[in-house]
């Protein structure tokens, strides 16, 4: 299978693949509590006990959120940005004197130099505002320029960009194309050398988030070895055109663009990193830049459950509050155990992040792939327990005297993030590929059908070492034992179970291997599966852990966890049926007929919308022919 690129060349399925697994960090220096519980351990010595932040440093940034807090509940109205569709200029300056553009950048180069901890947590309060706002000042520092600079950049570079990013100046990242998502293989902007060594690139970027007010980009393009590469370039440069600002379902406060680059000259001094490694930057800066989406949903969830709380206390309805209705109260229960369960995840990532002596990069995924689905359904549920008003606008409210509460716009700004930053499914995938990593590590000659009769031979000798040890493991393990986990008290019993469901979770594992072998990459529903389960197994651990370091100063989180593991575990039950039990062929025998137009006479009886258009916009090198709707502070 291949496909086509804007400029028409032929890209397979298997070079796009070699181009997404050169770019992935294939070796484990430090422990993973996930790439462990994929195995089928349960290593919770690798989060428990937590590693503690440092006091100074927590005081610091303790005393910048209040100041935040303090600043966004009097100068910010959150609804005036839904309803403009822009975020003030003074807001963004008042942003940028408080120093929340500078929250990941070192004090050495004038930032607060924030742990990933409290980050998040001032994250979480701006977007509670206005998600908008979460989004301007997490596009800049998770995937903008002071990330990628601090992990790869040179002393000159972070010297150069790294001070006026933290004083307020606004970056964004540039990947996409009209044609290229998440394969990058195709990418279509270049990057080529001039007589003097300097680079000069011609392309076309989608969705660059903050593209219109951002005055530092990072870009990536292929230079001439025909390899990803990865350069800072300043906005004002001639030839950079904003071609226009793009509007969506939610966010609507967000600044993302349309961007030109026409025979741009960039300093060879701009390039990061090496030729080639672009990719690779990209992917690690996400690392840990994935948390700050589950930092919003956090803060969506936390601000879901006050306004369920005391809307189901007030509204009453055949007599008593709606709240006591078990209807409603199950609902209720749902929001309340999600957000802890999912707090839960992103503090113990956060901490490992912080403490540096573990690899978080599946921790990170699924923290980022779970809290984006639950809190999707938090939102929703909110919307059912408010019913009419639920979908009603803020603006509609207020206008009748009533409190405006923008349910219908949280679950609008929410639906953004199971795509942001890689896809549902995308993270399905990319997850599974670290899931089965050990597997391919020493069995990938064996299904890998290019590969000679002396490299399968040479597998087989290794794969049959590496099962004969670590197949036993699966049989038995702590969760059998009646006193198991007992110093986590009334939550000893969830891990148990999580203990004997990751053994279980790695047996389904290798038995759909040795199915399936080299269509495995193929059977990706099951795969979506395992890593649904890995992902409830690790936030029951989260949980747990959470409690327990909690217990003392806030002994009703063991209920709160309880409750959530229960919820949990009826969700990974139900993932474990359907991994053998499903209607998956079928599905995709019934998609290829509907694609086919078997069952085109479904779609009679209606208007269908218009047919004008592409469905990917074409695009050619060349100077811009639109004006430039750049927005200048």
């Amino acid at each position: 299978m291949t496909t086509t690129d804007p400029h028409g060349a032929q890209v397979s399925e298997k070079e796009a693949r070699q181009v997404a697994e050169a770019a992935r960090e294939t070796e484990w220096r430090k422990p993973s509590f996930g790439k462990e519980l994929f195995l089928g351990r349960l290593r919770l010595d690798l989060i428990d006990p937590l590693p503690q932040p440092d006091p100074e440093r927590t005081a610091r940034a303790e005393e910048f959120i209040g100041r935040l807090r303090g600043y966004l509940e009097s100068e910010v109205d959150g609804l005036a940005i839904e309803r403009d569709a822009r975020i003030p200029d003074e807001v963004i300056r008042g942003l940028g004197e408080l120093g929340a553009f500078g929250m990941k950048i070192d004090d050495k180069h004038d930032g607060l130099g924030l742990s990933n901890l409290h980050y998040c947590r001032a994250l979480a309060l701006t977007g509670s505002v206005n998600p908008a706002l979460g989004a301007l000042l997490s596009a800049h520092q998770s995937i903008g320029a002071p990330q990628p600079l601090k992990l790869f950049g040179t002393e000159e570079q972070k010297a150069k960009f790294l001070p006026r990013l933290a004083g307020g100046e606004v970056s964004a990242f540039l990947l996409t194309e009209p044609d290229v998502g998440s394969d990058p293989a195709r990418l279509g902007t270049t990057a080529t050398r001039s007589a003097d060594g300097d680079y000069v690139l011609n392309g076309v970027k989608l969705w660059a988030t903050n593209g219109t007010l951002a005055t530092i980009l990072i870009v990536m393009a292929k230079t001439e070895n025909g390899r990803i590469s990865a350069f800072v370039v300043e906005a004002d440069t001639p030839g950079v055109t904003v071609e226009r600002r793009n509007a969506f379902m939610g966010l609507r406060g967000l600044e993302n663009s349309v961007t030109r680059f026409h025979d741009v000259r960039v300093p060879k001094e701009n390039l990061i990193g090496k030729e080639g490694q672009g990719l690779k930057i990209a992917l690690t800066t996400l690392n840990t830049g994935r948390l700050s989406l589950p930092a919003s949903c956090v803060g969506a969830g936390k601000w879901c459950l006050h306004v369920a709380r005391q809307w189901a206390a007030e509204r009453t309805q055949w007599g008593r509050p709606v709240g006591r209705h078990e209807a409603v109260a199950k609902k209720i229960a749902f929001i309340a155990a999600s957000t802890y369960g999912m707090e839960a995840m992103l503090e113990v990532s956060c901490l490992l992040a912080d403490d540096a002596r573990n690899d978080i990069r599946i921790e990170a995924a699924l923290v980022k792939l779970y809290a984006s689905e639950i809190a999707w359904q938090v939102a929703d549920e909110l919307i059912q327990i408010r019913g009419g008003r639920g979908y009603e606008t803020a603006e509609s409210l207020a206008a009748r005297g009533e409190r405006p509460i923008p349910a219908e716009q949280v679950l609008r700004d929410l639906r953004i993030n199971r795509i942001f930053e890689g896809s549902t499914e995308i993270m399905h995938l990319m997850i599974a590929r670290e899931a089965v990593d050990a597997h391919l590590s020493v069995a990938g000659d064996i299904i890998d059908p290019e590969a000679d009769l002396g490299k399968k031979a040479k597998a087989v000798g290794k794969a049959s070492g590496f099962y004969a040890k670590w197949l036993p493991t699966l049989a038995v393990g702590r969760g059998q034992l009646p006193g198991g986990y007992g110093e986590y008290g009334p939550l000893a019993g969830h891990l148990r179970w999580a203990e004997r469901a990751a053994r279980r979770m790695a047996r389904e594992t290798f038995y759909g291997m040795s199915r399936w072998q080299g269509a495995m990459e193929h059977r990706q529903a099951f795969l979506g599966r395992i890593v649904d389960i890995g992902a409830e197994l690790y936030a029951i651990s989260a949980a747990c852990v959470r409690a327990r370091s909690e217990k003392a100063s806030r002994p009703e989180g063991v209920e709160l966890a309880d409750l959530f593991c229960r919820q949990a575990r009826l969700r990974a039950e139900a993932l474990f049926d359907a991994l053998w039990e499903n209607t998956d062929a079928i599905d995709v025998k019934a998609a290829k007929r509907v694609l086919a137009g078997r069952y085109a006479f479904l779609e009679e009886g209606i208007v269908p919308p218009p047919a004008t258009g592409d469905w990917v916009q074409k695009w050619q090198p060349g100077a811009s022919t639109s004006d430039d709707v750049r927005r200048k502070l």
